[in-house]
């Protein structure tokens, strides 16, 4: 085992279970610095202004999974370490396909604790303590900017997942208990409620047009007037939304018009 300290970053969306891997991580000799996120997104947000040189993952977790986000982290220059954590054995065989360097069942020993950070360790043989990821260098090839939300998304074809920047995003519809996100790249799903996403993300510019529609104003190009007070707002790729009467002034004063 190696003398050199290690920096963690643990990741779970329960707060308790994040409260005990954090506590069982921090009382490890071989560990320098534990940092702590709740979801998947987070993580990245973390990594993205600071280098880890290992994830403890929790394998569920809503949004981006722990799975998921290991995936991304294998597109990054140097990825860190990843250890995956789960209450359910049904994922260990995916640890392998993301080179996870151990799997560890809840609840998590001390025992399983130290044998997962010696696997760490000797994974990292020969490359520096914290080189494992650079802020706007292997984060930025992942969202492009490291600020931006990722979403885990369904295609609409059932045939697997993927993840899209929350600002490629041209506009989501309600579709029935999914909704459905608009990109240049494709449609997708996703299990969640059109007023969900309007409380989340307005702040970053979406808006409520329609009782089925929310478009990001970042796309949008023209606002058309119709009959009976109703409008049409245009999206950068042509596709046309339609405008509820009663946001018809709202969105004017938001294009200033």
């Amino acid at each position: 085992m190696s003398s050199r300290t290690l920096t963690v970053l643990a990741v779970d969306d329960e707060r308790p279970a994040l409260a005990d891997l954090a506590r069982l991580l921090r009382d490890s000799p071989s560990v320098d610095e534990v940092a702590c996120a709740r979801s998947g997104n987070e993580a990245l947000r973390q990594l993205a202004q600071r280098p880890f040189d290992a994830l403890f993952l929790d394998v569920r977790m809503p949004g981006l999974s722990g799975l998921e986000l290991a995936e991304v982290l294998g597109q990054f220059a140097t990825p860190p370490a990843v250890v995956l954590v789960s209450a359910y054995g049904d994922a260990a065989a995916r640890a392998f396909e993301v080179h996870a360097a151990d799997y560890l069942m809840k609840p998590v020993s001390r025992r399983r604790i130290e044998q997962a950070i010696a696997r760490v360790a000797e994974a990292r043989v020969g490359r520096p303590i914290g080189s494992s990821t650079r802020a706007g260098e292997g984060s930025q090839r992942v969202d492009g900017s490291a600020q931006d939300e990722l979403v885990a998304v369904e295609r609409i074809s059932g045939r697997g997942r993927r993840l899209v920047r929350r600002d490629a995003i041209l506009y989501v519809q309600a579709r029935g208990d999914f909704v459905r996100f608009a990109t240049d790249g494709g449609r997708f799903l996703q299990r969640r409620t059109l007023a969900d996403v309007e409380s989340r993300w307005r702040v970053h510019g979406f808006h409520r047009v329609h009782r089925a529609y929310i478009v990001n104003l970042q796309h949008a190009v023209e606002l058309r007037p119709e009959h009976g007070g109703t409008a049409t707002v245009v999206l950068t790729d042509g596709t046309e939304i339609p405008v509820a009467r009663r946001q018809v002034a709202e969105l004017r004063h938001r294009f200033r018009i």
